[in-house]
């Protein structure tokens, strides 16, 4: 399993679960993250992203966006994506 470093936790709004991220790289709905820090450590795949409040089904690096998260994050954690290997047979 492949992991590329797409952005950092800004915040996390606990009521909502929701975690505001800069984004490095691109993001999409149906991706697979992993959002890992100090005491954080899950997988999920991507079923919400909203930039100034409106549902977005993807969002590019340098952008501030809000993921809904099934896990609790905390500021400073990192949100890597999941890159699927390609195995070919040779």
């Amino acid at each position: 399993m492949l992991e590329e470093k797409v952005g950092t936790i800004d915040h996390f709004y606990t009521h909502l679960g929701v975690a505001a991220v800069r984004l490095q790289r691109g993001l999409k709905v149906g991706d697979t993250v992993h959002i890992k820090g100090h005491t954080s450590n899950f997988l999920q795949i991507i079923d919400s992203i909203e930039k100034e409040h409106h549902h977005v089904a993807a969002a590019r690096g340098g952008e501030s966006v809000g993921i809904r998260l099934t896990g609790r994050a905390r500021e400073h954690d990192a949100v890597y994506k999941i890159i699927e290997e390609n195995v070919s047979a040779s």
